[in-house]
């Protein structure tokens, strides 16, 4: 009996680092420069809405003056929209990791 589970665990065990090793080798070295990436892809996430809702309250101000400034009005809700963006996609991300780490325990 103990040799059948003792050979169970080996081969558990030998499975286990099999998947790991093909996993990394599909996806590749996730080092400094992932995380690099991950900072810009946050980054242009959020300054895109920004700046495109910065340039068309810009436009509006040019065109129908009021007391009110367009400008900064949309630059905030851009500001917002972007850091919505951004959220959505680090959360993604997060799940794919946790969906990833759980896949290994398995």
């Amino acid at each position: 009996m103990e040799n059948k589970n003792g050979d169970k665990k080996f081969t558990d065990e030998v499975s286990k680092r099999e998947k790991r090793k093909v996993r990394s080798r599909r996806e590749g070295d996730k080092t400094v420069w992932f995380g690099l990436g991950m900072f810009g892809m946050v980054g242009w996430a959020v300054a895109i809405p920004t700046v495109v809702a910065a340039f068309i309250g810009v436009w509006i101000d040019l065109r129908w003056p009021s007391k009110y400034s367009w400008t900064l009005m949309l630059l905030f809700i851009g500001l917002i929209l972007g850091c919505l963006n951004a959220w959505y996609w680090v959360q993604k991300e997060r799940n794919a990791i946790t969906r990833e780490r759980e896949n290994n325990h398995e």
